[in-house]
């Protein structure tokens, strides 16, 4: 009996570990398609998983962070989903590229004009976003999923560091470092391998030329040599012949 009471507990202990652990995996979240580097551009993917088992996701809205806004937002186009890019006057300008910007994307918003996405089912909804902030780790994006039900599910609440993830979160874009460091270009490593390879070449005509002379002062003192032991030959043999004839 108490196996059986044991076992029963485990499984119901089980079935509640499941049901509290599901919606944590099932949020609209956002990842960058490669990398979200702070002062560049990036393309992101809100993910949007359907948790209901009778109606179908038929609306996204993505609002976007107010704080630090995007003077770049463009949508893919997606077949099935009518798209919508609102776009609000800046208290405070930005500058990109040398120009004043006004006026930046602060949402947008994806309606299904078929079928949306059905029970079972995920879909992505991709942004060209840019140019991202330099003074922060992350981008933090409140976005509202509609059902065909008409049931709305806010993923607006802000995850805080050292805190539980809370039951609807909303989507976090982690930015990576700036990517600003210099890579020489073709030509730049041409200029910089010529001096080197005139370097080189200039070596090896020292290195020819000094061999050229040791070459040439050898053949001389070897014919000097030659020369003076022919004549050292010829003296020897005339003083042998004034002591025969003596």
């Amino acid at each position: 009996m108490k196996a059986s009471r044991i076992a029963a507990a485990g499984a119901a202990a089980g079935v509640t570990v499941l049901a509290l652990s599901a919606p944590a995996f099932a949020h609209v979240t956002v990842q960058p398609e490669g990398t979200a580097a702070k002062g560049g551009y990036a393309v992101v993917d809100f993910k949007v998983p359907n948790e209901r088992d009778d109606a179908s996701t038929t609306k996204l809205e993505v609002n976007f962070p107010t704080d630090h806004p995007l003077a770049s937002v463009m949508p893919e186009p997606m077949p099935g989903w009518k798209i919508e890019v609102t776009k609000s006057k800046l208290d405070k300008p930005l500058e990109m590229h040398g120009e004043k910007i006004t006026e930046a994307v602060t949402k947008v918003t994806w309606t299904a004009d078929g079928k949306g996405i059905e029970p079972g089912y995920f879909e992505k909804f991709p942004l060209s976003v840019g140019q991202l902030p330099e003074d922060t780790d992350q981008l933090v994006f409140k976005a509202l999923q509609t059902y065909s039900n008409k049931e709305v599910v806010r993923w607006i609440e802000v995850p805080q560091k050292g805190q539980e993830e809370p039951d609807n979160p909303a989507p976090v874009l982690a930015l990576s470092a700036s990517e600003d460091g210099h890579h020489g270009s073709a030509a730049d490593e041409d200029s910089d391998a010529k001096p080197a390879e005139k370097a080189s070449a200039h070596t090896a005509a020292s290195d020819s030329a000094s061999s050229d002379g040791t070459d040439t002062t050898a053949r001389v003192l070897g014919i000097v040599g030659i020369v003076v032991g022919a004549a050292g030959v010829a003296y020897g043999v005339l003083a042998g012949r004034r002591r025969t004839t003596a």
